[in-house]
């Protein structure tokens, strides 16, 4: 008996970067994240492709790379953002792509739309534009073309189906109740289904009116539906017998969050690494495969008409995302969403007047401004240079002012694709982040198209948002947020240098006289040159642009000509003291106040104070407590702490450091000492943040050519007469890399977990 299954994950989360920076900024709802790009990628990603199996005494028998036995795809913006910040995550799905290829002949990574577009809903221009980016970005990350492509919200319509197909694309996952009808091939005799009869253990082709063709595979909603909301996750074991319950001759797929793994259930990961093992095993004859494989071994031999548009989130088609259908997230019962409709439309206008423009404008500057478009992909990817690009795409002896134009035309583009990714309309207020972002990347793409000569944006688009109803009495309307959350976000020469300055300041990198400092961030960097103890230049020079901006500032650290405690000009507040700009747009004289920054980028700054200040604290303290330890003295009869505990105390972390760190004391100093550290054990944070030192040095001594284990075990053991909290992720995958567990560091390995 021939039954197979194909587990999908999918992986997105909503664009989040900042349009000037590109760069995601720290989110107060994410703490102690930084942002919730990294808490899931913490919590789900970076697990499943370090899954911990367990033996029947909870020990640790492999660490398998779950993206290796399942489908999956994840969204081009993710997994740039990955790429930089996880870059192991990303290394794992490539590689495990690579094995189901060896293993299969057909990868499990599929592609997905680039910026998760609803694309029934998107022009023909960014229907081609959305894909063909997406299969550059899949090409450059995983070294081939991609055989599948997942829809936002499996979001669907004829004409989308032709963008697939003629890009190359096989086969996508829709949701059983968007097929309407099937039929055999040859005959042509169309039976009316729905989810409940139509049959999903098999492909479907979809006959399209240009003469191509696309394969549909359908997953079991109901079986989907229960492992994200139904605790399938909480046994293993369990969720095996469902899904062995549930197969037979054919195909058994599940789609799922990639989220639902770790961030909705803790552990989830291992829950389906105990099935993909079942599966790899062939428990109960049931094998796994992926899409591309199941559709080269069995060609679909049915047709199927499919609802259109239609979408797996929405009831009503893909109304969802352009009016107030009643299908919503977010929990407040009674609020409206009227508001959908007039953003949609508002959005949809700014992108139709950037295409207008850059049509126009774009002529004088790209041989073919279409083709160059298209194309432009290829440079987000990195699969081309700017150099290259330029010299395929601009027209020939293009002054550098017009080369300037070109690529901000190009980047009015992106942006102008961001603001119509689907995650603004899927909640229920427009004064939430995600409508938020959008507009936000609206306003960096009408500024690119006014400074490349454009202008009438806003007559244009405020009295649509004006008729965009907000639920909240304080906001009113979507332009009254425009104006309080929007706006305020927008980057000048002047911010920028501000914000380049006080990152500097707070890393403790300012210049001195004569000198150069640079800040970067992903889409811009800030070059500052000091020429005096208040004042210099300041470079700015863009990503993927072509130029650079050169201000003047003047501008006083913080605690310039003081005591290094308060400011010699009596200003304490590093946001009170404004920075003076001379722009090199205007020439004219701005006085910038870095506290009217907004939220999100004070917080970064606060952040990059934080990390600075924090690790010269603890260089501090721990140099000075490698003599003050052995200071402490005998316990006293009867004693019940440390003399001048409240001094120690504040020491607690530098004091507990020396101590796992093999200090040896005599007895009666030693149960003082540590009668002590357990009276006094830090707070939570306190506790996490000397853990996290600790993980850091044990990985390092771990990964050194000649491990001491003896002083790492008794580290372990210090650690937990502590009673400190353990967190041996990044260790326990680098013994498993490496396989430490079967060598030399075996005890050390049984400490952390292992079964040796």
């Amino acid at each position: 008996m021939n039954k197979h299954l194909c587990i999908h994950g999918h992986f997105y989360q909503p664009p989040r970067e900042d349009p000037w920076l590109a760069a995601i900024l720290p989110e107060g709802s994410a703490a102690p994240s930084l942002n919730w790009n990294q808490r899931i990628t913490r919590e789900s990603y970076a697990p499943l492709a370090r899954a911990r199996r367990l033996d029947g005494s909870g020990r640790i028998v492999e660490v398998l790379n779950c993206y290796e036995w399942m489908s999956f795809n994840a969204g081009p913006t993710l997994l740039g953002w990955m790429a930089a910040a996880d870059p192991d995550t990303v290394r794992l799905m490539v590689e495990a792509d690579r094995a189901s290829i060896k293993r299969l002949g057909h990868g499990n990574a599929m592609a997905q739309a680039y910026h998760h577009q609803i694309l029934p809903l998107a022009t023909q221009l960014d229907k081609e534009l959305e894909v063909s980016w997406a299969v550059d970005d899949f090409q450059a990350r995983f070294g081939r073309a991609p055989e599948g492509m997942w829809l936002a919200e499996a979001a669907v319509d004829t004409a989308t189906l032709e963008v697939l197909a003629a890009n190359g694309i096989s086969f996508t996952v829709l949701a059983p109740r968007q097929a309407m009808a099937v039929a055999p091939l040859e005959n042509g005799h169309w039976t009316p289904v729905d989810q409940g009869s139509l049959d999903i253990r098999r492909p479907y082709l979809v006959k399209l009116p240009s003469g191509l063709s696309i394969s549909v595979y359908f997953y079991d909603g109901p079986l989907s539906q229960a492992v994200a909301f139904e605790r399938l996750l909480a046994d293993g074991e369990g969720f095996w017998r469902r899904l062995s319950q549930a197969s037979g001759p054919g195909l058994l797929t599940l789609a799922t969050d990639g989220e639902t793994y770790g961030h909705h259930f803790t552990f989830g990961e291992m829950a389906l690494a105990f099935v993909l093992d079942q599966a790899r095993q062939g428990r109960d004859g049931l094998t796994i495969t992926n899409f591309g494989a199941h559709l080269a071994a069995n060609p679909p031999v049915m047709q199927v008409r499919l609802h259109e548009p239609s979408a797996w989130s929405c009831a009503h088609g893909v109304e969802r995302w352009r009016s107030d259908c009643g299908c919503t997230d977010g929990g407040h019962p009674g609020w409206h969403q009227r508001w959908r409709g007039p953003l949609r439309h508002a959005l949809q206008r700014m992108k139709d007047m950037a295409d207008q423009h850059y049509f126009q404008r774009g002529a004088s500057c790209f041989s073919d401004p279409r083709a160059a478009l298209t194309a432009y992909g290829k440079v987000l990817a990195g699969l081309t240079s700017q150099d290259a690009f330029a010299k395929e795409h601009f027209r020939k002896k293009l002054s550098a002012a017009e080369q300037a134009v070109a690529w901000k035309l190009l980047a009015m583009q992106q942006w102008g694709l961001s603001s119509l990714a689907s995650c603004a309309w899927f909640f229920d207020e427009v004064s939430r982040i995600e409508p938020v972002n959008a507009l936000t990347f609206a306003l960096r793409a009408m500024e690119l198209a006014e400074r490349t000569g454009m202008s009438g944006f806003e007559a244009e688009i405020m009295p649509i948002l004006r008729s965009a109803e907000s639920n909240l009495p304080e906001y009113g309307n979507a332009e009254a947020v425009w104006h309080k959350l929007v706006l305020p976000r927008k980057e000048s020469e002047a911010s920028l240098t501000a914000q380049a300055l006080l990152t500097l300041w707070a890393e403790e990198r300012l210049p001195e006289a004569g000198q150069t400092a640079q800040a970067d961030w992903p889409g811009v960097s800030v070059a500052v040159t000091a020429e005096s103890a208040s004042g210099g230049t300041a470079a700015i020079s863009w990503a993927h642009e072509s130029g650079v901006d050169t201000v003047r500032y003047q501008w006083t650290p913080p605690g310039s000509g003081g005591d290094g405690v308060t400011g010699g000009n009596g200003q304490d507040d590093p946001l009170g003291t404004a920075v003076t700009v001379q722009g090199s747009l205007s020439g004219e004289q701005t006085h910038f106040l870095p506290g009217d920054l907004p939220v999100n980028k004070r917080q970064a700054l606060a952040d990059a104070f934080a990390i600075r200040a924090g690790d010269a604290v603890w260089e501090s303290a721990a140099g000075r407590m490698r003599f003050g330890v052995h200071l402490v003295t005998e316990i006293q009869e009867a004693q019940a702490t440390m003399t001048l505990a409240p001094r120690w105390a504040g020491m607690w972390a530098s004091l507990a450091w020396s101590w796992l760190w093999g200090l040896d004391l005599p007895a009666k100093r030693r149960e003082l000492l540590l009668t002590f550290l357990r009276q006094s054990s830090g707070c939570g944070y306190e506790r996490a943040g000397l853990m996290e030192r600790v993980g850091a040095r044990t990985l390092a001594l771990a990964s050194s050519p000649a491990p001491d284990w003896t002083a790492l075990e008794l580290m372990v053991k210090r650690l937990r007469e502590l009673g400190l909290p353990e967190e041996w992720w990044a260790v326990q995958n680098l013994i498993w890399d490496k396989q430490l567990h079967r060598g030399a560091g075996r005890s050390f390995a049984a400490l952390l977990g292992f079964a040796v």
